[in-house]
């Protein structure tokens, strides 16, 4: 049941950047996609195997993937077609309140997944909210992953970040002129290596011309 899911929320990724790219020059509205999306769950029958929540995590996903490539700051590429090979399976349970998580022993753990019903899992890390004496902080999600030994929960949290505490000692500066310092001896030290670098690039250039040289 979940590698149906996983390959039906992988083809949902492929008819959205085909539906969004079509166009020269323009991408289609987040409402066009939802609206398209609805449309395709109720006329193809193999949609329906992916959870209403789970195909609108696509969604956002995706259009975060265009927001992270318009981003200059971003290091994201442009998003592409994924494809059953090198695409590992992933199902994203959206909403907390879907998952109905409760800790059978001190080992295991039991969520309720949609469309497939209620599942063990190997409990190893202590969760905020739930596990007795642990953090502080709620389970917000879940996004279910598979390995080569088999599939994972990966459950999304939020924590609450404690606040950094004041340094106890005095305010210290650093000067003008040991900032132009450090500045001059960094661009020295660069000058210095690009110029080690030219010479030994020089040096490879003349052993490949002279053959002789080499022995």
């Amino acid at each position: 049941m979940l590698d149906g899911q996983a390959h039906t929320a992988r083809a949902l990724w492929n008819l959205l950047h085909e539906y969004c790219t079509f166009r020269q020059g323009r991408l289609a509205s987040v409402k066009e996609c939802d609206t398209a999306i609805r449309q395709a769950r109720r006329k193809i029958d193999w949609m329906g195997r992916l959870p209403a929540q789970a195909a609108q995590a696509v969604l956002r996903t995706y259009r975060q993937a265009w927001a992270n490539f318009f981003n200059p700051a971003h290091p994201a590429g442009r998003p592409t077609f994924k494809s059953r090979s090198r695409t590992r399976p992933a199902v994203d349970v959206p909403q907390a309140r879907d998952l109905q998580l409760t800790r059978v022993n001190r080992r295991w753990g039991a969520v309720s997944l949609p469309k497939v019903g209620r599942v063990r899992f190997r409990w190893t890390r202590d969760l905020p909210g739930v596990t007795r004496g642990g953090p502080a902080g709620r389970i917000t999600g879940a996004r279910l992953v598979k390995e080569a030994d088999g599939w994972h929960i990966v459950f999304r949290t939020e924590r609450q970040a404690p606040a950094p505490a004041a340094h106890p000692g005095e305010r210290v500066g650093i000067g003008g002129r040991a900032c132009h310092r450090a500045y001059h001896w960094a661009h020295h030290r660069a000058l210095r290596r690009g110029a080690a670098a030219a010479g030994r690039s020089a040096a490879r250039a003349r052993s490949l011309r002279d053959p002789a040289s080499r022995r």
